[in-house]
């Protein structure tokens, strides 16, 4: 239990990474409450996590709503020891057609949520001397050609992540930020069939793509983020993880005729 009595916010907890890591959560003896959007897979989930689990709905890019999780928090559990800024939209665009709408969406969810959302929780994080987990993505070092608005609040997220260590490490409150690959969520694999892949696409990824043969699946992110969340790493903090098949930054691969 190696969580045990903590309480953490996970924000887009319904699917994806997010549920994964609010389910090992748990299953490591902390309470967690559960965000997103989906009320039907939120309390989908809530109902199997038990009463170690609370619910709130809410939609990020409304600037009230980082305070009304940590109000929901505190109402269900009665103190916050880790926050997980997980949530994140991931909308294509480049720069010939990027629109102010989009960009400020993104930038709300994935950048300014997160931000006030730590704001918000501060005071309990470091009552409880807390921890903060980041959840980021590799594209924040660049990105794919139309992920721009996603790179960019990524690339942010990574820098707010650095920052928040670099100020609040007195506070002993931690920071830490995974900048994740490739995963096998059930959002993706049903994106990469809706867009003409077959249903066993996920088996047969190219070596270019997935050295292994196979995506990172959501369960790996979790058992990672556990030691971030655990007193084990303890009084490490900043650290930013590459969480990918393809980690070595300069990475050039062997280009053939």
């Amino acid at each position: 239990m190696r969580l045990k009595d903590k309480v953490i916010i996970v924000t887009g907890s319904t699917k994806g990474i997010g549920r994964s890591i609010a389910e090992r959560c748990v299953a490591e003896g902390a309470r967690v409450l559960v965000h997103g959007r989906d009320r039907a897979d939120g309390e989908a989930l809530v109902a199997k996590l038990g009463s170690a689990a609370a619910l709130h709905i809410d939609d990020l890019a409304d600037p009230g709503c980082p305070a009304r999780l940590v109000e929901a928090a505190m109402a269900a559990f009665g103190r916050i020891d880790s926050v997980v800024n997980n949530a994140a939209i991931v909308s294509r665009s480049d720069l010939s057609n990027a629109t102010v709408e989009d960009f400020d969406y993104t930038m709300a969810v994935n950048l300014r949520a997160p931000l006030f959302l730590t704001q918000a929780a501060l005071p309990q994080l470091k009552t409880n001397q807390g921890s903060v987990l980041n959840i980021g993505s590799i594209n924040g070092h660049s990105g794919e050609p139309t992920f721009l608005n996603y790179a960019v609040s990524k690339g942010g997220l990574q820098t707010l992540s650095r920052n928040l260590a670099n100020v609040h490490g007195t506070d002993l409150v931690r920071f830490t930020h995974f900048n994740v690959g490739w995963v096998l969520t059930d959002n993706e694999s049903a994106k990469q069939v809706a867009q003409g892949m077959p249903k066993d696409w996920a088996d047969n990824v190219p070596p270019l793509h997935a050295p292994s043969g196979k995506l990172i699946m959501p369960e790996t992110i979790a058992a990672a983020a556990v030691y971030w969340l655990s007193d084990e790493s303890k009084p490490i903090t900043g650290t930013v993880m590459e969480l990918e098949q393809f980690s070595v930054y300069g990475r050039n691969p062997v280009k053939t005729d």
